[in-house]
């Protein structure tokens, strides 16, 4: 029986792949405990991939498996659940030196955590929260597993960003918002980050058999926007609109996942989809200068060079 790749809506059909093409191959997706990463999972283990949850908090993500597992049956791949936080550069090294001993190949990486508009604060290592989860920790993650990655070729990274990215500035003088924070702001320039960071690590794999590709879900219902504050009185037209207008985390998932297994985009490299197809950027998303820079400035802030 085919799975189907449905982006946008239930209705759109992008193609059809076989129930096992993803069997003998390990994905790591972070965050994958709720949202876009809990259904992305659910997909991919369908399809018989060995799946590594990545998250902060084991004991949701222990829930996370038993729902996913209800879901998909025992009939699939495999499930793996392994603390990651973001949020902490001790973590995300002690993370992939687990990885590093542990497996034999990694074939696909999702950098899909984010955190999304919360009130100002600082990770562990002082960075600010939006920036240092959404770009800075999947920066070094990505990093300390890029030998993996290249020694498991043809092999995939998808970042996942967001269509906010449009409202966000990288301004290298004040990257950890110390002169001013907001956080609406902060969260387009991580997203933006994203892209950029995708844009230089495109040119960094050429040759590899690497490839690195960034999407926007689009509007999807998960619990991102928990730290956004909506009316008392308005929420009931909030939800009602987001059920209306806003994707599932199952459509959401859909591009994560064309990304990890079409073989539409084998050897596509350094691009950004939405609904599954090539999407146009933004000038400032693909400045090839403003990339190397961020790129250099985010090595000395993780602690790769000095």
């Amino acid at each position: 029986m085919p799975i189907l790749f449905v982006c946008a809506s239930p209705s759109l059909l992008v193609r059809y792949c076989t129930i096992k093409m993803m069997q003998g191959k390990t994905i790591i997706v972070t965050g994958a405990n709720s949202g876009i990463g809990k259904a992305t999972t659910i997909d991919l283990l369908k399809r018989h991939g060995r799946v590594i949850m990545a998250c902060r908090d084991v004991k949701r993500a222990e829930d996370a498996a038993r729902d996913i597992r209800m879901e998909t049956g025992q009939d699939t791949g495999e499930l793996v659940i392994q603390y990651l936080d973001l949020a902490s550069l001790t973590s995300v090294h002690r993370f992939c030196e687990n990885i590093i001993k542990e497996e034999s190949r990694i074939d696909v990486l999702i950098n899909n955590a984010g955190i999304y508009q919360c009130p100002y604060s600082k990770t562990e290592d002082g960075f600010e929260m939006q920036f240092g989860v959404n770009h800075l920790g999947h920066f070094l993650l990505t990093h300390l597993l890029k030998d993996l990655l290249i020694k498991s070729a043809p092999s995939r990274i998808i970042v996942v960003s967001s269509k906010l990215y449009k409202y966000g500035q990288i301004n290298f003088e004040d990257l950890n918002s110390d002169n001013s924070y907001d956080k609406a702001l902060a969260y387009g320039r991580s997203k933006l980050a994203n892209l950029l960071f995708t844009c230089e690590l495109a040119c960094r794999l050429k040759e590899t058999g690497v490839t690195v590709n960034a999407l926007t879900p689009g509007l999807v219902r998960t619990n991102l926007g928990r730290h956004v504050s909506i009316p008392l009185l308005a929420k009931p037209l909030f939800n009602m609109a987001s059920r209306v207008f806003f994707k599932s985390p199952e459509q959401g998932a859909q591009t994560s996942v064309y990304l990890a297994c079409s073989p539409d985009v084998e050897g596509v490299c350094g691009k950004c989809f939405a609904d599954c197809k090539e999407q146009s950027l933004l000038p400032k998303a693909t400045d090839e200068e403003v990339a190397r820079k961020l790129w250099d400035i985010s090595e000395v802030m993780v602690g790769l060079t000095t």
